[in-house]
């Protein structure tokens, strides 16, 4: 098993952010009238902003005001970042020390836009650690198609099937299965399907667990 490179999502991949998302959109929905709104986060998992649109809209109605909702979203959680630091997943930075150690690259590939992927990876003290970061500005259609993952392996210079690809995610999962990469599935808030339990390359507790499984196996 010879890995190249190692391409991550970001919320509830690396960071405990959907939890956080919950609450914004919990924010965001009560300040618009519409209720709380943190369950729609179950709906968006791994989309991009524009498609999380389409979705909401879907939800509430054609002339529900995104912009709005995003503006609250962003009030809650600019809050929070003012006085925590981005809550890290376990395991993490193990994982990216002992990839930089095997001489494998890494990438973040996430639907996020580029401010919060950056104000993410700040906050964890991380951003060197990644060789390059595709936000999901940068793919033409969102998470589950393929083209996020394909860009990251593009600009990594390496072949999908020579990367894994660490997800929590349906549409996340199945974009990095569609892509050609080895998946990896770390779950967070959603558990497994049936039909997505069969293109796992392996499923594990934490990114702890994928260190020391990619180090016991390395080639």
């Amino acid at each position: 098993m010879k890995i190249k490179a190692a391409v991550f999502d970001m919320d509830g991949l690396m960071f405990d952010t959907e939890r956080l998302a919950m609450a914004a959109w919990d924010y965001a929905g009560e300040k618009m009238g519409l209720g709380k709104a943190g369950y729609m986060v179950m709906k968006t998992l791994g989309v991009t902003a524009e498609r999380a649109d389409e979705i909401w809209r879907e939800e509430f109605g054609s002339n529900v005001d995104t912009k709005a909702m995003r503006r609250y979203g962003r009030e809650f959680t600019d809050n929070f970042y003012e006085h925590n630091k981005v809550p890290v997943k376990y395991g993490l930075y193990e994982l990216l020390d002992w990839l930089k150690s095997a001489g494998i690259k890494t990438a973040v590939a996430s639907s996020s836009t580029r401010r919060a992927v950056l104000r993410n990876l700040e906050s964890a003290g991380i951003t060197d650690k990644f060789d390059i970061i595709v936000s999901g500005e940068m793919a033409a259609r969102s998470k589950p198609a393929p083209d996020i993952y394909l860009k990251a392996c593009e600009l990594l210079g390496e072949s999908p099937k020579d990367c894994i690809a660490l997800e929590d995610s349906r549409n996340g999962l199945w974009a990095a299965h569609n892509a050609g990469c080895r998946v990896i599935m770390v779950p967070d808030l959603w558990k497994a399907d049936e039909e997505t339990e069969k293109i796992l390359w392996k499923k594990l507790g934490s990114l702890l667990e994928v260190r020391d499984f990619l180090r016991d196996n390395e080639q």
